[in-house]
């Protein structure tokens, strides 16, 4: 691993906020200083079917976020701090452990806060760490970030969260969401290829998984999104996950009209237009889903290395 990553904390240019802060001295807008904290490791059954499988995915909760949505169910790690420090060594140990436990994969969430920490870590698990590496994130991404995971990251799932400028400025203060978010999931496609899964077990080894949560007022913005994948991407280049499942956390009372959950209406709405478009390779949420078990417990399950 190269020490100019490390370099990044000192000025820091890891996402697309770009704040330029010193993360060894204080906190750069994604509330981390340069030293990697997770809230969770343990299996995970809760991800889209291919990822999750019968075992569970290696999920890695970390601490932290680059976009800090109002609505974030994870607000608990992404906004207030919760989580435990890891030293590089750990976060590798932590890999093979969820490895041993029949993980299918090795999930990154919401990781690019620590990259540097991360990609060495994967390096330390090398040669014994033989499943996938799973990048989890929000879609804001640089495509910077996701050269230097090449070689590294097997599955993008990536969010796709808003088309409008104006609603990825108030509920995740990020104008340039959509511009951001697209290119970075072009590069995502042009660097895994197609899905390819495994012909026995179903899962999915490489490729990408475009995810998109319908929020209640804005199917209309959905549908744009549709569109775009439609008229953007490769056909056959990755797969969709169309979630019903938002429900009103952490600042969303602030905003009334994303204070509910959305109606079977919306959702179907947004359902029929993928179909119609023919973007039906992937999964879709049962109107059931919009839960709080999707939210693990942050209770530190698996740091104890």
């Amino acid at each position: 691993m190269n020490s100019i990553y490390h370099d990044h904390y000192k000025n820091c240019t890891l996402c697309p906020r770009m704040c330029h802060a010193d993360r060894t001295r204080s906190t750069g807008f994604c509330g981390c200083t340069n030293i990697p904290k997770a809230a969770r490791a343990a299996l995970h059954f809760w991800e889209e079917p291919c990822i999750s499988g019968t075992k569970g995915s290696g999920t890695v909760f970390f601490t932290g976020c680059t976009l800090r949505c109002c609505f974030c169910q994870n607000f608990q790690i992404s906004s207030q701090g919760v989580g435990k420090e890891l030293s590089t060594w750990q976060i590798s140990r932590i890999f093979l452990m969820l490895q041993e436990k029949g993980a299918h994969n090795i999930n990154l969430v919401t990781p690019t806060q620590y990259l540097p920490h991360i990609l060495e870590a994967l390096d330390l698990a090398r040669p014994s760490l033989k499943i996938p590496v799973v990048y989890n994130c929000g879609g804001y991404e640089r495509t910077e970030t996701i050269d230097a995971l090449k070689g590294y990251v097997d599955i993008y799932l990536p969010d796709l969260k808003y088309y409008s400028t104006h609603l990825s400025q108030k509920y995740s203060r990020a104008a340039d969401y959509f511009s951001v978010a697209s290119r970075a999931i072009l590069r995502m496609i042009q660097q895994a290829g197609p899905p390819v899964f495994d012909p026995e077990s179903g899962l999915l080894m490489k490729g990408v998984i475009i995810r998109h949560m319908v929020l209640p007022g804005a199917k209309e913005d959905s549908i744009r999104l549709l569109h775009w994948m439609k008229e953007t991407l490769p056909e056959g280049s990755f797969l969709i996950s169309l979630m019903s499942q938002y429900t009103p956390f952490y600042h969303s009372s602030q905003f009334p009209e994303i204070n509910r959950r959305i109606t079977s209406y919306e959702y179907n709405k947004v359902l029929e237009e993928a179909i119609r478009l023919g973007l039906t390779d992937g999964f879709m949420q049962e109107k059931s889903s919009a839960k709080e078990e999707y939210t693990p417990p942050f209770d530190l399950e698996g740091l104890d290395i």
